[in-house]
């Protein structure tokens, strides 16, 4: 019997803020000065978001942990969103699984799929932090996409499970997890495992998106689905009710499915592997070329951090259609901050670690 609720509805967690000690006072003016007492100016308001840049050439191990391990440390640790114990959920982008191949000189997780090896080393991190049992999930286009790209050996290394969404399976059944005011579905069918979950990590990757302008943590949530529930036709093996008819729908529709998703399965953690990605588009196909920019993203509210990577390609992330990267569909991010989901006002953002100038790499749009 299906079920139709879930039990237990994910909720956000707030993100940090960062609020000086004291604020600076201004001290009384010796009598033997001049007239026209120099005036004490006020502190800038605190920024309310806070991410964190990392930078490394290679997906070396040792590097992309000590990177990650800084960056999660100059966002405060992970104490406020890692209980004891905490049951977390991982969700990689393997997009397309095995129906393209990676261009000449470089592999599928070095150009358009999340790199095990952050995985691997998020992983160990969260473990250090408390976490208990860890899941490795995407709604993966075919059985080999976790094997072939380098998941099962995370997987046993890690002691984590893989679980592929399309499936409810280590449950009975799917459930039905509603969207209040949802702006394309009021309810998304999902494995119950992402409800019942203590945090959920979004880990993508670095790219531009045909459609959405950019594809990074907060997009990464339309592998969440079953695909068996969200085409068109049975001989679409991608989620082709997700995008609409056509192109011109899937420009209004799509960012909207990405709001409504986020709000059903809130982030706790984006984390995004900008080391060695493409511009150009999501997959291998027209315009489609390697870049290595060197950079990691993480950050705890998942529109500041893409927002901060999306500065990072070279892009406003607040300009809208038909600007660029944004040239065939609305911005999810202004509809997400509109929605008080977070910002994408870099203003409110608070860089740690590397700057944003000293990282941005300029990505040719989709």
């Amino acid at each position: 019997k299906r079920q139709d609720t879930p039990t237990a509805t994910p909720t956000a967690t707030p993100a940090p803020t960062d609020t000086p000690t004291a604020a600076p006072t201004a001290t009384s003016t010796p009598e033997d000065t001049p007239t026209a007492a120099p005036t004490a100016t006020s502190a800038p308001p605190p920024r309310p978001y806070q991410v964190a840049i990392g930078t490394t050439p290679t997906y070396d191990y040792a590097a992309v942990r000590s990177q990650l391990a800084a960056m999660l440390d100059s966002l405060g640790g992970l104490g406020d969103i890692v209980r004891p114990g905490a049951r977390v959920a991982i969700k990689v982008n393997l997009t397309g699984g095995m129906h393209f191949s990676p261009p000449p000189g470089v592999t599928a997780v070095e150009s358009y799929l999340t790199h095990p090896t952050v995985v691997r080393a998020l992983g160990e991190l969260l473990r250090d932090a408390g976490a208990g049992p860890l899941f490795i999930v995407e709604a993966v286009f075919d059985a080999a996409s976790f094997s072939t790209f380098g998941y099962g050996e995370v997987a046993s290394y890690l002691g984590a499970t893989l679980v592929d969404l399309n499936s409810p399976a280590p449950y009975a059944d799917f459930v039905s997890v509603p969207v209040a005011g949802g702006l394309a579905y009021g309810d998304f069918v999902l494995n119950p495992l992402l409800v019942n979950v203590d945090l959920f990590v979004s880990v993508a990757k670095m790219k531009c998106h045909y459609n959405c302008g950019v594809t990074l943590a907060m997009k990464n949530l339309i592998g969440l689905v079953p695909t068996a529930y969200y085409r068109l036709s049975e001989e679409h093996w991608w989620r082709s009710a997700l995008h609409g008819q056509d192109e011109a729908e899937a420009g209004t529709r799509l960012p909207r499915v990405i709001v409504d998703l986020n709000r059903a399965r809130p982030i706790h953690l984006a984390v995004i592997d900008g080391v060695k990605t493409a511009e150009g588009g999501e997959v291998p196909r027209g315009g489609f070329a390697p870049v290595q920019p060197g950079v990691l993203v993480a950050g705890k509210n998942a529109v500041a951090t893409d927002a901060v990577a999306t500065a990072v390609m070279g892009f406003d992330p607040t300009s809208d259609y038909p600007n660029a990267p944004f040239l065939r569909g609305g911005n999810h991010l202004n509809l997400a901050a509109g929605m008080g989901l977070g910002s994408n006002r870099l203003a409110d953002i608070a860089v740690v670690g590397a700057s944003i100038e000293s990282v941005r790499h300029p990505f040719a749009p989709a």
